[in-house]
């Protein structure tokens, strides 16, 4: 299947599965969706990322994370950047979310990362995405 915009997908399939209580998502690997997954957990959204070989395909099993078994961690994702307008930011100007209760990811020259990483690494790039 072609999909115009992988991460947008990565995202509508952790936001679709959180909201019907799933307890994992499956999606389509690759180094970006990798990063992003790797940043998720390690941020406390998701509990848990493992890569699986699904025939010719390697595939990402995201272990999703609820409060009290009901509540889903990850209230909202957006996606920012997308192929038809791509949003770049400096490194004075790499938004916040919600006041800082969320986080920006931010793909810089330096890799993957949250927007903290790349104010305090005084690095710009693409706004890929917010989680909340």
């Amino acid at each position: 299947m072609n999909i115009s915009d992988p991460i947008a997908d990565m995202l509508t399939r952790v936001r679709n599965a959180s909201r019907a209580r799933h307890t994992e998502v499956v999606v389509p690997a690759s180094r970006t969706k990798r990063e992003i997954a790797r940043i998720l957990k390690d941020e406390g959204f998701i509990a848990g990322v493992r890569e699986e070989q699904d025939g010719p395909a390697i595939v990402l099993h995201l272990t999703l994370k609820y409060v009290d078994g009901k509540v889903p961690v990850v209230s909202g994702l957006k996606r920012i950047s997308k192929p038809g307008l791509r949003v770049y930011a400096r490194k004075t100007d790499i938004p916040r979310v919600l006041g800082g209760l969320g986080i920006v990811i931010v793909s810089t020259s330096q890799g993957i990362m949250t927007g903290a990483q790349a104010r305090k690494a005084e690095l710009g790039g693409e706004v890929l995405a917010f989680v909340w």
